[in-house]
């Protein structure tokens, strides 16, 4: 394949082998011995796939993992615990922690990210303004390696005026839209409308956490969809979790995945959380949280898989690779033929692209040019090896490469 490009954009693509040369692609040849903005490699039947979207992350609450912990391994916990110790994490730590992440994420090929914030007032609003403020500026300064968005969590029920007039200055200031978890409210239906009349009013979409639960009479997301379709909001609408969806009755699964159907609603599953923090009260045959992909893809619905939270007391593990969060998602939902493997690989790029208005994605002709190549011949290798050699280009420049070396025992170096 040959991909022609002129000042960052995609001008033609046609079937060649290629490599990139003054933001040109051509024929491939490796050369070692230049600078990375005029590298040649050898990419010959490796894959090439464009950057890796993660639709759903919370970057300020990574790597947190050493301070807050979570001795019952619980969702409730979990909150518990970093609410108690937010109000000690400056500006600047929680921008170090977000620019980490990032950095981490686009060494595994991420091009943008989508991040949840905790919006927390109980000091009358200091600590959530240091945290908008830190995404913000982390959103500018990070321009060069990715696209970030960012999404505040919020009850507006027990938003007090102040709290308010945060989040609307927030989201004037270039927060992108409005999250929040409406079945952990005291009010959910009204959170929910709340959630609706707030993004009317500021024209955004909105991102819900949903359904976290095992418990199968939690059902916000069927809530949700009503007042979708009632502000006319299809399409403008992501959920997350849905783990009690896995819990209800087929029946009532099969109703609820209908509704989420014709509101359009977009669905993120997140397995590494949810596989750690489900089921914790279940005795042997025990309920791991993941929602039905097959089940909603089947349906219709653009379901995209996401990295969540990454060593954070959500989740103490991860590092932001979603290929390997892919690979997660084929055992969770038991995702084994070839057409699903390949379903996979579209809920980690084109799908969750689209959940996030990314609307100049994709290797395409006048796009810009942003890739990975994967040391990788096939998706079924990709998602089985989650290859160390990754070549990360972006913005007319490889921002970051990473290849494998291994050292025998007979003193023979192997990099690949």
């Amino acid at each position: 394949m040959t991909l022609k490009a002129s000042q960052g954009i995609w001008t033609s693509i046609t079937t060649q082998d290629h490599y990139i040369h003054d933001n040109s692609f051509m024929s491939i040849e490796e050369k070692s011995d230049c600078d990375a903005m005029e590298m040649k490699y050898d990419a010959k039947a490796k894959m090439v796939l464009p950057g890796l979207i993660d639709a759903h992350v919370h970057l300020d609450k990574a790597y947190t993992i050493d301070s807050i912990g979570n001795e019952s391994g619980t969702l409730l916990e979990a909150i518990q615990n970093f609410k108690q110790a937010s109000p000690d994490f400056s500006k600047e730590v929680i921008k170090e922690r977000m620019k980490k992440t990032v950095n981490h994420a686009v060494s595994f090929g991420t091009s943008a990210l989508r991040s949840h914030l905790d919006f927390n007032m109980s000091d009358g609003g200091e600590i959530a303004q240091r945290t908008i403020e830190a995404a913000l500026e982390v959103k500018e300064e990070m321009k060069p390696m990715a696209d970030l968005q960012f999404f505040p969590m919020c009850d507006l029920t027990q938003l007090s005026a102040r709290g308010k007039e945060i989040l609307e200055l927030g989201l004037r200031e270039g927060l992108d839209g409005i999250g929040g978890a409406p079945h952990l409210s005291d009010q959910p239906k009204e959170s929910i409308l709340q959630t609706f009349q707030m993004a009317e009013k500021m024209g955004k979409p909105i991102d819900l956490h949903s359904d976290e639960s095992d418990d199968p009479s939690i059902e916000t997301v069927n809530e949700i969809a009503r007042q979708t379709i009632q502000f006319g909001f299809q399409g403008k609408v992501n959920v997350g979790h849905l783990c009690s969806l896995a819990a209800m009755s087929q029946e009532k699964a099969d109703e609820t995945i209908a509704n989420i159907s014709e509101a359009k609603l977009n669905v993120i599953t997140l397995p590494g959380a949810n596989m750690y923090l489900q089921g914790r009260n279940d005795k042997g045959l025990i309920r791991r949280g993941v929602t039905r992909v097959k089940e909603l893809t089947g349906a219709g619905v653009k379901t995209a898989v996401a990295s969540d939270n990454i060593q954070d007391p959500f989740h103490p593990f991860g590092k932001g690779d979603l290929v390997e969060i892919g690979r997660l998602s084929t055992y969770a939902a038991h995702m084994n033929s070839e057409a699903d493997k390949l379903m996979t690989l579209r809920m980690v790029t084109e799908i969750p692209a689209e959940l996030m208005g990314l609307d100049k994605y994709g290797m395409k002709e006048g796009n810009p040019v942003s890739f990975t190549i994967f040391d990788a011949t096939t998706v079924n290798e990709l998602f089985s090896w989650t290859p160390v050699g990754r070549w990360v280009y972006r913005n007319s420049a490889w921002v970051c490469i990473t290849k494998q070396m291994q050292s025998w025992k007979t003193g023979q170096e192997v990099t690949n």
